[in-house]
């Protein structure tokens, strides 16, 4: 008995990580489709600007990505160019970005 509960608490606990990690991956792929299509241009295809003025993205922090597109999309954080591109981002949008970005490690040499 008890060892069935044992193996029935860890095909749950081992189902659920599966589960979270085909959704992070799913997550990310959106994440890079949607920044191939909407950031690349400015910010590079793997989020590392190559003009002036422009942040790098890879690498920082998921929970401040969200936020600062979410900060554009309302118009609380002012860009003419970031404005008009945050509009069109859905919050699922805004994770699966931020989720993308964040998930570039920056090797520095």
């Amino acid at each position: 008995m008890i060892k069935t509960k044992l193996f029935s608490a860890g095909a749950s606990l081992l189902a659920l990580c599966v589960l979270g990690f085909s959704a992070q991956a799913q997550d990310l792929n959106l994440g890079r489709t949607k920044a191939a299509t909407a950031c690349a241009v400015c910010h590079g295809p793997m989020g590392m600007a190559m003009q002036p003025g422009v942040p790098h993205l890879a690498g920082q922090p998921q929970i401040y990505l969200a936020e600062q597109l979410k900060n554009y999309r309302s118009g609380k954080r002012p860009h003419e160019v970031m404005a008009v591109i945050a509009k069109t981002l859905t919050d699922a949008d805004i994770e699966a970005l931020s989720h993308w970005y964040a998930a570039i490690a920056i090797k520095l040499e």
